[in-house]
């Protein structure tokens, strides 16, 4: 990395590009089809605007936060990403550090290049695991045990994932895992490596290997085999937070997977306010999906998440920077919330209001009055 200054989370993206091969950097940057979703992720947060509050002592702002009963520095977590030694030789092992040290939650891919186990072993800190639920159950249960031993304090069950999106670059990379890494959580069982194929290799592995036919059934079969809260990673509409609820989730990602399953859903931020409608405050509400600055988190707490996951850019600050980047990420995107809460007089989370922010749907609302 050249000396140059690195002042926002944004960065880090055009870093990365230039370190990174360009197959393991497509994989990372694309989105499904079009990209449409993907630009509308950004473009969504842009179109809210603030309603900041002045003359209130903001001489102390308070950002820490409880998930899932587990006291956390902010609201601003680590969503699961993929394959992070392509990143980085350290990985995840880099990113579960990173985390500790900022006091917040690090979530582990299920096609993570390292394993529960050596995560675990990086020292303390909130580890959850996302699972992508395999046609063999016994590889879902053997691997949730282990997950569990392992000190993970909560599954994030991607709902969103029946097939692999179709992101062109990766069909057009042949993408495949580099030949010296392998999925450690499913080095043992024969499943650590995808087959060469003319398409994307991780979009064969999907067809072959993850449940098309997962259901709402087997959410309450996962609480059989486990006491850790399930987080129903996915969900973008009242209808499916309703049946959420109804089957047990203890929280729910309002998820397009990053803009990378289903193109023209809309962005996640415009898909907020919905859920949390309907959700009532029966269970916490967390958002992935384009946060890239400190106002972005704002924006979410302001429509009613409990917190949200970011997910690229930490990738792109692994790959740029080791741990030492990640770190530097969840530093700026603290300091930047720091910063909004201060300026719109918010002294802590709690003091995050609606009325804190004006949407495209309050402006047309207004306009008809």
């Amino acid at each position: 990395m050249g000396m140059e200054m690195i002042t926002n989370v944004s960065e880090y993206e055009r870093l990365a590009k230039e370190k990174l091969p360009k197959m393991v950097y497509d994989y990372y940057a694309s989105g499904a089809e079009d990209q449409w979703t993907l630009n509308e992720n950004r473009e969504a947060f842009s179109r809210i605007l603030f309603r900041p509050r002045v003359l209130i002592d903001v001489s102390h702002i308070n950002m820490a936060t409880n998930i899932l009963g587990f006291d956390v520095s902010m609201p601003i977590m680590i969503a699961p990403t993929a394959m992070q030694k392509m990143a980085h030789p350290e990985g995840e092992l880099a990113t579960a550090r990173a985390a500790a040290s900022a006091g917040t939650i690090m979530t582990l891919s299920s096609w993570a290049t390292s394993s529960v186990e050596r995560v675990n072993s990086v020292g303390p800190g909130i580890r959850f695991f996302q699972l992508y639920v395999y046609k063999d159950r016994n590889i879902v249960r053997q691997l949730v045990k282990r997950a569990e031993m392992a000190g993970f304090k909560a599954i994030a069950l991607t709902v969103d994932t029946p097939r692999l999106g179709r992101r062109e670059a990766d069909i057009k990379n042949r993408f495949n895992l580099p030949p010296h890494l392998v999925l450690e959580n499913f080095a043992a069982l024969d499943l650590g490596k995808m087959d060469k194929t003319d398409d994307s290799g991780l979009a064969s592995y999907v067809a072959s290997q993850v449940d098309q036919s997962l259901c709402w059934e087997d959410v309450k079969w996962l609480q059989t085999i486990t006491s850790l809260p399930i987080l129903v990673k996915g969900v973008m509409t009242a209808e499916d937070t309703r049946i959420a609820i109804e089957y047990g989730a203890a929280g729910i990602i309002v998820s397009n997977h990053g803009a990378r399953q289903l193109d023209y859903v809309p962005a996640t931020i415009s898909c907020l306010e919905e859920v949390v409608r309907e959700a009532k405050g029966r269970l916490p509400v967390f958002l992935d999906g384009g946060v890239r600055r400190g106002t972005d988190v704002f924006k979410a707490l302001a429509l009613g998440a409990a917190g949200v996951f970011i997910g690229r850019p930490v990738l792109y600050s692994l790959a740029v920077d080791g741990e030492a980047g990640v770190r530097k990420v969840l530093q700026m995107l603290r300091d930047e919330l720091e910063l909004a809460m201060a300026l719109s007089g918010c002294p802590s989370l709690r003091d995050i209001t609606r009325a804190h922010v004006v949407t495209d749907g309050d402006r047309i609302r207004r306009a008809r009055l």
